[in-house]
């Protein structure tokens, strides 16, 4: 599976998104073969190469053969995409960038969404930027937090704010980052495109970068005015290696019952979490407190976080990435007098450091038969012991 992620650190608009998917490899002449054949007003599309501030970056531009009829509606635009010839997931990404668009501009014009209308220009990236996710074989999106810019621009209907209100509609939801900058960063298309298409807004931590793409945009700016769009992959656990990558979730309390936290570690175990131990502390004006810790992997960190936020009465949760030496794992099973236990043994290579039974069965076994835990304890750790010998 591909999975891409949208950089917005400056913002994001159609032009950029689709620039910045050309320079990551996306195949322009498979682009454009498939937008030729929609029933739109003819136009060619030019991607240059150009430097912007000292980035490496694809610019396109589009022209037409013509000034008339630059814009469709809404329910011309999905009768055409629903009739074409476009790829099934190209024409469910572009269908859904349009709706959410379409409803978007009607709620602020205070008419229907089928009588909203496109630029052309947009029209094109949009679909265009989702046939370019279709020639890369993109599966799923992420994005990082977009900024907005602020300040004001003239339009067709006056003076208007940055962002634009359509803009701030379609970002609804979607997590702004911080960048003081005057200006439109993010365009409506562009928001379109995050709120319709992104899985998931992330930081990037945790993840493998297997190749960058930059798509250069319009504005000049103090900063580089362009997209940045990544594939990207999880640090993938292999539970043979020797060492690994893990998160360490902390948070700290004054306030909870014991009952409390003995719910909140069961449910974080539940959901994946290696391992939960709580710390005895003094916190503000020496009161006694616990520091909840949890090891958890790369993939369930924000499961196991939001279930320290949702059980516990912490206001936050702090994370850190840790890399353990960890040994190789297995299981064998010993027959006792009093039924079959497992035996956790930990290796590195061929040789066995150490070993112990596990707990549940010893404690079904010790039930059961009515003898001593350590008694089925220390069988089971003679049998292994003897077992390994044995090899």
């Amino acid at each position: 599976m591909k999975t891409l992620y949208l950089d917005c650190t400056f913002g994001i608009a159609g032009d950029r998104a689709l620039a910045a998917l050309i320079d990551l490899g996306a195949d322009i002449s498979y682009i454009v073969g498939h937008l030729r054949k929609l029933p739109i007003e003819p136009f060619g599309i030019e991607v240059h190469n150009i430097t912007n501030q000292g980035i490496a970056a694809k610019k396109i531009s589009i022209f037409y053969q013509s000034e008339k009829n630059q814009h469709q509606g809404a329910q011309e635009i999905s009768k055409i995409i629903a009739e074409s010839e476009l790829p099934d997931k190209t024409k469910d990404r572009s269908l859904a960038i349009f709706h959410e668009f379409a409803n978007a501009k009607g709620k602020l014009n205070g008419i229907d969404s089928n009588e909203v209308y496109f630029e052309i220009a947009s029209i094109i990236e949009i679909i265009g930027f989702c046939l370019a996710l279709e020639s890369l074989e993109i599966e799923e999106i992420f994005a990082s937090p977009v900024p907005a810019g602020f300040g004001h621009k003239m339009t067709a209907h006056g003076l208007y704010p940055i962002p634009s209100p359509v803009t701030l509609e379609l970002l609804k939801g979607i997590p702004l980052a911080e960048l003081n900058v005057q200006g439109e960063l993010t365009t409506p298309t562009g928001a379109g495109i995050l709120r319709s298409l992104v899985k998931k807004f992330i930081t990037i931590g945790g993840h493998v970068v297997d190749k960058i793409g930059y798509g250069a945009g319009e504005t000049d700016f103090d900063h580089p005015n362009v997209l940045r769009a990544l594939f990207i992959f999880p640090i993938k656990q292999d539970p043979n290696q020797e060492r690994e990558s893990i998160y360490i979730l902390e948070a700290q309390l004054d306030d909870m019952t014991g009952e409390g936290l003995g719910f909140a570690m069961e449910r974080l175990l539940a959901a994946g979490a290696l391992d939960v131990f709580y710390t005895p502390v003094y916190m503000k004006k020496n009161r006694p407190g616990t520091l909840v810790t949890v090891l958890v992997s790369l993939n369930q960190a924000d499961r196991c976080e939001q279930i320290l936020l949702e059980e516990t009465t912490t206001l936050g949760v702090r994370r850190s990435m840790w890399s353990r030496n960890i040994l190789d794992r297995r299981f064998i099973e010993v027959e006792t007098p009093y039924g079959p236990i497992r035996v956790k043994q930990a290796c590195r290579g061929n040789k066995i450091l150490h070993q112990a039974p596990e707990y549940e069965d010893v404690a079904r076994a010790a039930r059961e038969h009515k003898v001593p835990f350590q008694t089925v304890y220390q069988y089971a750790m003679k049998l292994a012991m003897n077992e390994q010998m044995g090899d």
